[in-house]
């Protein structure tokens, strides 16, 4: 990596993920009539276009039926595969959007920008820009975060405030304390050791000490769906 793309990721950098939230609006859902035994409503999303809209791939539909189906992601990097299961009882709305994106090799051939190694332990990824402020084209609200942790092997969404999600998403590689502001929606079942081994070669401490680009490059080369 020369100095000059190195600085010119520095400028472009907006650090979309671990921002202190303030405030969550409530996901909205649909509200069934009223009856002496009322069925659970199904959720309902909604994707609102935004920018950027980087490696444009469209915006979801949703559609509840598919939302609930389970599904495992394995993401195949340069450093090993990590597989993880999608929490699509609790998340809908984000592990749509994630199948969506990865269904459309949204994140094909783009790689891990962020590190931390001090306080905050993750990986992020996600931006096909690979600056840390690159999205999708559209954005949808925060769920699931009703006493949310963050213990190694959550899969987390990234964001810039309350309900921006979009495309970036973080791997928690060892327990960290986080506020829940971060929409859990997945948890390792595989590659936990890959992670842990990208940590361990460290960071560069271009945002600041313990926070970086990865030392050992991880480059997404694919991201395959299998449904349970």
């Amino acid at each position: 990596m020369t100095t000059t793309s190195r600085k010119v990721r520095q400028v472009k950098r907006k650090h979309w993920a671990l921002l202190a939230a303030t405030t969550t609006l409530p996901l909205a859902v649909t509200t069934g009539a009223a009856a002496e035994t009322p069925a659970v409503p199904a959720p309902t999303c909604s994707y609102t276009p935004a920018v950027p809209a980087d490696n444009f791939k469209g915006i979801p539909s949703f559609d509840a039926k598919k939302a609930a189906r389970p599904y495992s992601a394995t993401l195949r990097t340069s450093q090993g595969k990590i597989t993880f299961q999608a929490l699509t009882d609790k998340a809908p709305c984000t592990t749509f959007s994630f199948r969506f994106l990865a269904e459309h090799d949204y994140f094909d051939r783009s790689h891990c920008h962020r590190l931390t190694t001090q306080r905050l332990f993750v990986l992020q990824c996600g931006d096909p820009t690979g600056t840390g402020s690159g999205g999708p084209g559209y954005s949808f609200p925060d769920e699931n975060l009703e006493g949310a942790t963050y213990p190694a092997g959550t899969v987390a969404m990234a964001n810039a405030g309350p309900n921006t999600n979009g495309s970036q998403f973080f791997f928690v590689w060892k327990d960290t304390k986080l506020s829940p502001a971060y929409t859990p929606f997945g948890k390792v079942t595989a590659g936990l050791d890959v992670l842990q081994k990208i940590a361990a070669g460290g960071e560069d401490d271009q945002n600041n000490p313990g926070d970086g680009f990865p030392t050992l490059p991880v480059n997404i080369r694919d991201v395959r769906i299998s449904n349970h």
